[in-house]
């Protein structure tokens, strides 16, 4: 593959050409059309050999959810990064988006003029920082390296050799996850499957701007069952609970075993991110112990690798997806290269070991819950 040939579907002119603008630079991407409806785009990706769709969800004719649908009972296996708007209905329609085979998602620069606390800068130029990683991740064998302008968690010499825990005898006190490109998919199939409650708190780490966090998080509660919550500053911990890392803020955990709380800031970018994977990690370690029980999902870059170190650390476990399920395998290869874990799992594999590890009957729960 010489250049990554790149089709804009959307029905705006303006957007259409910000998102030409953006990539027409780039000497490794090809853009090889524009259409304005799903439908156009959908007869241009059965015509002609095209490697990857930016989406516009709200179309006529044919919007970005339909097309989707269209392009899967065609077998289309065009990749799709999501054209997205910042709201509540936009941040549904994407995570939707994302279950049928989206790839990846942006939002919509905001044209909001009357912030006058950042500088002004080119629609293009935004759309740009924002997307070509996005692009560059999806095709590493074509794009160049791509590089992150913050720092890992620490820069402390990572150990080569952790010793694994005993499996059996592994009874965890809080589940950990985290996950980027791909993730959101990934953690609806994982907890659409698990059917029961759980005996721990579950926090996650999602790489995902404001707005979406809180939209997960009501998504994740509709397919498990298991009440769920974007996090909040403060919130003590509770069993058979899942809460999501608030999009623009680290999450890290305080307190002790038995009465831990969240802390939630506005730090620097840790790998380029807010929240990011190692903080969580980190601290939870820090207060759990042995107790901690951390996977590692699908996505971009090294976050997680720190933050997995730290869990084997203090005698925890961690597992990682396995690389052929994983949209992008970038984030468990970091941990697999620093050995730092004790398993390699598939999403069904990793929905069994948190049932048996932590799953308690629906049943048994209510029942201990009337008491």
């Amino acid at each position: 593959m010489s250049k990554v040939k790149v089709l804009i579907a959307d029905d705006s002119v303006v957007y259409r050409s910000q998102i030409r603008a953006s990539l027409e630079d780039s000497s490794w991407i090809e853009v090889v059309g524009t259409a304005s409806n799903g439908r156009q785009a959908i007869e241009r990706l059965t015509g002609s050999a095209i490697d990857l769709l930016i989406l516009d969800l709200e179309m006529p004719v044919l919007d970005g959810l339909e097309t989707l649908r269209e392009m899967q009972k065609l077998s289309l296996k065009t990749k799709v990064i999501l054209f997205s708007s910042s709201s509540k209905r936009g941040a549904e329609i994407t995570l939707e988006a994302l279950r049928l085979g989206a790839s990846d998602f942006i939002s919509k620069p905001s044209s909001d003029a009357s912030n006058t606390n950042e500088p002004f800068q080119n629609p293009a130029e935004k759309i740009k920082k924002l997307l070509l990683p996005k692009v560059s991740v999806l095709f590493p064998h074509v794009a160049p390296a791509v590089t992150t302008s913050s720092a890992p968690m620490t820069t402390s010499k990572t150990e080569t050799s952790f010793v694994k825990v005993l499996w059996e005898a592994m009874r965890p006190q809080v589940i950990l996850i985290g996950s980027s490109t791909g993730g959101p998919t990934v953690l609806e199939k994982i907890f659409s499957d698990l059917g029961s409650s759980v005996d721990c708190p579950i926090l996650i780490a999602q790489h995902m701007p404001p707005i979406f966090t809180a939209s997960f998080a009501e998504r994740l509660s509709r397919c498990s069952g298991i009440p769920a919550s974007e996090a909040k500053h403060g919130m003590v911990l509770e069993k058979n609970h899942i809460y999501v890392a608030a999009g623009n803020y680290h999450m890290r955990v305080q307190g002790t075993r038995d009465h831990a709380t969240l802390v939630l800031d506005q730090g620097p970018q840790i790998h380029s991110v807010r929240p990011a994977v190692d903080p969580l990690f980190v601290s939870a370690a820090s207060v759990f112990k042995d107790k901690c029980l951390a996977f590692v999902l699908t996505g971009m870059g090294e976050d997680g690798k720190d933050g997995a170190v730290a869990v084997k650390k203090s005698s925890g476990a961690v597992v990682i997806q396995n690389e052929s399920t994983c949209v992008v395998y970038g984030m468990p290869k970091a941990v697999f290269s620093s050995g730092a874990y004790d398993k390699i799992a598939t999403p069904q594999e990793i929905t069994s070991i948190i049932r048996d590890k932590v799953g308690v009957s629906r049943t048994s729960a209510a029942a201990s819950g009337d008491k």
